[in-house]
């Protein structure tokens, strides 16, 4: 989405006309100049402009019938007012027909320019707190979120296999949100109503495993006071979800095996066996054919298991869902904690896409809930989110951004003499505008400067 904003100027003074529209070009947005409120009116439709700039004395229709007739508009512009007759009482009669401000003249430039970029950053206020509160109502999948096309694909497929029964292998990066999935399969298919048990495989001790997979008998081992089902019983007519199943030891695996495909289980000093109904879920962030390839995970477990397999893509290729997530984040932690937070500034905001995020959903969450923590204000800005992630925007990439680019890219310093460093600022000036499409309110966030500063390096080229 594009940061160029529409400004229309209505006024009848060519020269002045003139003068406005050189000055918001130079600020980076689109114009359009009319020299009447009837031929304004007359292109409303087709401009959309984002802010109004209108002289309140005009030819036929006076500035003020212009604001009522633009303020019934659906989507109204913000209004902002200019007289060479800058009364009190004119100036008063404007703000209450709706206009956002009132200048008189002759005008300062400086203070033009700062009027409309006020009226803007309002807008975009505006437009953030009315996300905000759709992000909050908004619904996800079972917990899963997101509207790129990669989450697209995957919501389709956990609705095919939900209809299934057999085992699914679930695989993806770590924090990309393997668990959720799982419980979206077991929501969506038909045993929604019975139980759905999770286990991490790494997080039970080895020798302790068989027991709570199976169930033990009374007096199986010391302590074992009792006969006690395992998670299988527990989960029978529902669904288990075995997370980092590539930990689990080789010894188990062979057990596990068995209860997959013939559904039946021994507990731990039982001389019989059950017969158990579940659905087995695993997840890995591990590559389990190699594995396989190195003896530690059985071969006919792996083919029993990625029959239906389901691969969760990593945040970085759902480019288009992090703003999404990010504000959703906010709006909970925000909500929860009673804090100010209400929106990212810009500069916050092209940081985080400049990131790679290797922790993923995780990742992404915990920061955000460390930045509406510290921020005091109604905007996040990057120094609230995490150091490394901070340190990506200032650099353009992060350790973890595969490839690894330079930190000073070699067209920077292209040549046989060292640039000075008013050459290199220029370069560096052309590269991130290259890097960014020509965006400059982008290029100015990503360099940590306002948009006149960025205008006048150009200019000084």
């Amino acid at each position: 989405m594009t940061d160029t904003h529409r400004v229309m100027v209505v006024e009848d003074d060519a020269g002045l006309a003139e003068l406005l529209v050189e000055e918001l070009q130079a600020e980076g947005h689109l114009t359009e100049s009319h020299a009447s409120a009837e031929a304004a009116l007359e292109a409303m439709d087709a401009f959309e402009p984002d802010v109004l700039v209108s002289d309140l004395q005009l030819p036929g229709m006076d500035g003020l019938a212009l604001l009522e007739r633009v303020r019934a508009r659906h989507v109204p512009p913000a209004v902002l007012m200019i007289s060479a007759f800058g009364t009190v009482d004119r100036a008063v009669a404007a703000l209450k027909a709706g206009a956002d401000n009132f200048l008189t003249k002759p005008l300062d430039m400086d203070h033009f320019s700062l009027s409309v970029e006020r009226l803007l950053a309002n807008r975009r206020l505006q437009h953030q707190v009315k996300r905000f509160r759709s992000v909050i109502e908004q619904e996800s999948f079972h917990g899963l979120e997101g509207s790129s096309r990669p989450m697209r694909v995957l919501f389709d497929r956990i609705g095919q296999i939900a209809r299934a029964d057999g085992p699914v292998l679930v695989t993806g990066e770590s924090g990309t949100g393997k668990d959720l999935v799982a419980r979206a399969i077991h929501a969506e298919s038909s045993r929604s109503k019975q139980a759905f048990l999770a286990v991490n495989c790494a997080g039970v001790p080895a020798d302790l495993l068989e027991s709570e997979f199976f169930g033990h008998a009374a007096g199986a081992f010391s302590g074992a006071d009792k006969a006690r089902p395992g998670l299988f019983q527990e989960a029978d007519g529902g669904t288990l979800f075995l997370d980092e199943i590539g930990e689990m030891p080789a010894a188990l695996q062979a057990k596990l095996l068995r209860a997959v495909q013939d559904g039946r289980i021994r507990p731990v000093g039982a001389d019989r066996e059950h017969k158990v109904d579940v659905r087995l879920v695993a997840a890995t962030n591990v590559k389990l054919l190699e594995r396989v390839a190195s003896g530690e995970f059985r071969e006919d477990l792996y083919y029993r298991l990625e029959a239906f397999q389901l691969d969760v893509p990593p945040l970085r290729e759902r480019g288009e869902d992090l703003d999404l997530l990010a504000m959703r984040f906010l709006a909970r932690f925000a909500a929860a904690r009673s804090r100010p937070a209400r929106r990212f500034a810009e500069r916050a905001q092209a940081v985080m896409h400049t990131y790679s995020w290797p922790g993923n959903v995780r990742e992404l969450k915990n920061a955000i809930e460390r930045a509406v923590t510290f921020c005091e204000d109604e905007a996040i800005q990057p120094g609230h989110l995490p150091d490394r992630i901070a340190a990506a925007g200032r650099s353009g990439s992060s350790d973890s951004t595969a490839g690894g680019d330079a930190m000073i890219p070699e067209q920077l310093l292209e040549g046989d003499m060292l640039p000075s460093l008013d050459e290199l600022r220029q370069r560096y000036v052309r590269y991130v505008l290259e890097r960014v499409d020509g965006n400059k309110r982008r290029a100015a966030a990503l360099l940590g400067v306002g948009r006149r500063s960025l205008y006048r390096w150009l200019e000084e080229e």
